[in-house]
């Protein structure tokens, strides 16, 4: 994998919440996982229509170099945009790279 193509920083972001030694439920929200260089393609855009209102769908691949622990329902922050990670498609064969699909969250 070429560094030179691994132009954008992105940060991978997982949901946090649960329940404190007490059981009583904690709020949710989302802590860093990792700050990575990755290479971010959006492979479609297209407008649909729910319920009489319009919008909008974006969907972005997402390749980084070979990492673990990413899964589905993460997220990533590129710039102020938050993308939710809908697959995760790790490279079995070398494990140079895995490659995320994500959708930008409106």
């Amino acid at each position: 994998m070429q560094a030179g193509r691994l132009n954008t920083r992105i940060t991978i972001q997982r949901r946090t919440g649960g329940e404190d030694a007490w059981g009583a439920p904690l709020p949710a929200g989302w802590e860093d996982v990792a700050q990575v260089w990755a290479n971010v393609r959006h492979v479609s855009g297209s407008e649909m229509i729910r319920a009489d209102a319009d919008g909008s769908k974006v969907k972005a691949s997402i390749r980084i170099r070979w990492r673990c622990g990413i899964d589905a329902g993460m997220r990533v922050l590129i710039g102020q945009s938050f993308y939710l990670v809908d697959a995760v498609l790790p490279d079995m064969q070398k494990r140079e790279h895995v490659d995320i699909v994500a959708t930008l969250e409106v």
